[in-house]
């Protein structure tokens, strides 16, 4: 069997609305990787801008962190990623969009999200968000120029969920509403609270605590 490989894409917003340092979620990454590594899957990293990428919610009594940062092909990605616009998405059967809230500026509408979401799904690939991450699926269109998640239903965090952070007037925008504007169905689940969704080969998850599972579902899918 060939060996599958999954693309986890990191945001390089290091700004919070002025408020505070974000970045890309360490759980949210280390919990699929998990996933994709006990799987034997082939891991690799890019970020939109590339080298050092910016990270937040570093849980140093987390296993699957201590894991990911610790292991070397993570550690040397880590340090100097690929900008997102020069990987070849031909190569991945899975891209993982991975949350934080540094994503809500960089990844909508980014060309390069755009282009890569866009060829990993019609060369029949799955393509996976959680928590912010699935700020990456208000841009990416289909070939024939449809939203990828018109008629979906998908995961994201809640608006509920921003208001209990307090960020509903730092972020750009609502998550969750961006998406039902595309034409998605969103499906939420209690705050902060495993949720995840699976249309299709369309993966999204709501929140950190869902960040495991989502790699799960798909590792299923890649293994079917």
């Amino acid at each position: 069997m060939t060996e599958k490989r999954v693309l986890l894409v990191l945001t390089s917003h290091d700004d919070l609305g002025g408020l505070r340092p974000t970045g890309y979620h360490a759980g949210e990454a280390a919990h699929p990787w998990e996933e994709f590594a006990t799987a034997g899957f082939r891991v690799d990293l890019a970020s939109i801008a590339g080298g050092v990428p910016p990270q937040v919610g570093r849980d140093e009594t987390d296993a699957a962190q201590n894991a990911f940062f610790a292991d070397p092909s993570i550690a040397a990605q880590l340090a100097d990623t690929p900008k997102l616009a020069d990987v070849d998405a031909s190569r991945y059967d899975a891209v993982l969009f991975v949350g934080g809230h540094g994503t809500m500026w960089d990844f909508p509408d980014n060309p390069a999200v755009n282009a890569v979401g866009r060829a990993v799904y019609e060369q029949g690939g799955v393509v996976a968000a959680v928590c912010h991450g699935p700020s990456a699926l208000v841009g990416i269109t289909l070939a024939d120029g449809t939203p990828l998640v018109a008629g979906k239903r998908v995961a994201v965090f809640t608006n509920a969920e921003e208001a209990a952070v307090e960020l509903t007037d730092v972020v750009p925008f609502l998550l969750a509403d961006a998406l039902e504007a595309k034409g998605a169905t969103h499906v939420p689940g209690p705050d902060f609270t495993e949720q995840v969704v699976v249309d299709g080969r369309l993966v999204t998850g709501q929140n950190p605590q869902s960040a495991t599972r989502v790699g799960r579902e798909v590792v299923a899918l890649l293994s079917a």
